[in-house]
C-alpha cells in the first residue's frame, strides 16, 4: 500500500511541474499574471495583492515562502534548504536538515540575479540590488546589495534620485499620463524617444 501512495505522490508532483511548464510555455505570462498564477497553483505559504514575480525567478522551496502585498521578484533564485546536507549525511553517516523559511514583506523589490538564502526576511520597503547575495535579514526602508548583501542607503533617498532623474527626462509628460508602470500603447512612443535621447544624431 505504501508504494502505491507514494508513487502517486511522485506522480502527483510531476503532473504540477508539467502543469506549470505547459502554463509558461503557452500563455507567456507576465509578472503580473505569474504571481496570480502562483498565488492560485504554486503552493506558496503566502501571497499578498499585487505582486508580480518573473516567470524565470526561481522558487526552490516554495512552501516555505512568504510573500506580501505589492512585491516584485525579478529574475531571481530564492531557495529554502541547503543542498550541502544531502552530500554531508552521506559522507559522514548522519541524519541532519538545513532549511528555513523566507518573507518578503510589502513593497519589496528583488532585482535581477539576486540569491535569497534560507531564513531570511526582506523588508518591508527594501529594495535588494541586482547581483547580490542575501544571507541576512534586509532591514525595513533600506537598499542593500553586494555579496554578501549590506545596507547601501535608504530607500526614501533612492526614491528622491529617482524623483530628481525622471524629471530630467524629455518624456516625463507621458509618463505622468500613464496609467500604471506599463502602457503597451504608449511603449513604442517611449522606446523612440528613449532611444533618440539616448544616442543622439
Amino acid at each position: 500500500m505504501f508504494a502505491v501512495v507514494k508513487k502517486f505522490v511522485r506522480y502527483m508532483a510531476l503532473e504540477k511541474g508539467r502543469m506549470k511548464r505547459l502554463y509558461l510555455k503557452l500563455c507567456r505570462p507576465d509578472g503580473t499574471e505569474y504571481a496570480l498564477f502562483l498565488k492560485k497553483h504554486g503552493h506558496l505559504h503566502a501571497i499578498g495583492e499585487h505582486c508580480s514575480i518573473s516567470p524565470r525567478a526561481n522558487i526552490t522551496d516554495p512552501a516555505y515562502l512568504k510573500i506580501g502585498n505589492n512585491v516584485r521578484l525579478s529574475d531571481c533564485a530564492i531557495f529554502g534548504h541547503d543542498g550541502s546536507v544531502n552530500m554531508i549525511n552521506r559522507a559522514y553517516g548522519l541524519n541532519i536538515d538545513s532549511v528555513g523559511r523566507v518573507e518578503i514583506r510589502d513593497n519589496s523589490f528583488v532585482g535581477h540575479g539576486v540569491l535569497v538564502m534560507p531564513g531570511v526576511t526582506i523588508g518591508p520597503d527594501s529594495v535588494v540590488a541586482a547581483g547580490s547575495v542575501v544571507t541576512k535579514d534586509v532591514p525595513p526602508g533600506m537598499v542593500v546589495g553586494g555579496i554578501p548583501a549590506k545596507v547601501i542607503g535608504t530607500t526614501a533617498a533612492m526614491v528622491e534620485r529617482l524623483k530628481a532623474r525622471s524629471i530630467t527626462y524629455p518624456w516625463r509628460h507621458l509618463i505622468e499620463q500613464r496609467k500604471g508602470s506599463f502602457d503597451a500603447a504608449m511603449e513604442p512612443e517611449l522606446r523612440r524617444r528613449r532611444v533618440e535621447f539616448f544616442y543622439p544624431k
